[in-house]
């Protein structure tokens, strides 16, 4: 984990929104389309799911997540042409426990 790529990643607030939303995609997002393939949240969310929510374009969205996927922060799966995300949780607790511990 390295810090300032991860604050870099972090200065943007539709990327902060993105981390929220993935930490409880059940509260933002319909599971029953991802249930009915047999999917499920833990395997991430749909990125046309994420950018019809923000309302930014495809383009925009898909690199803002691959930001956050640089830093760490995010997990990505692709299952056919379909690419889900999901958060890092070893990541995320590394830079709380940088910011708590360090700053």
């Amino acid at each position: 984990m390295d810090p300032l790529t991860v604050h870099k990643a972090l200065a943007n607030p539709a990327r902060m929104q993105f981390l929220r939303w993935l930490k409880t995609p059940a509260e933002y997002f319909d599971e029953s389309a991802y249930l009915r393939q047999g999917l499920g949240f833990h395997i991430g969310v749909c990125v046309g799911d994420i950018q019809a929510r923000s309302g930014l374009s495809q383009s925009v969205v898909s690199g803002y997540l691959q930001t956050l996927k640089d830093a760490g922060l995010l997990e990505s799966e692709r299952i056919g042409k379909w690419t889900y995300y999901r958060r890092n949780e070893q990541t995320v607790a590394a830079y709380a426990a940088y910011v708590r511990d360090e700053l």
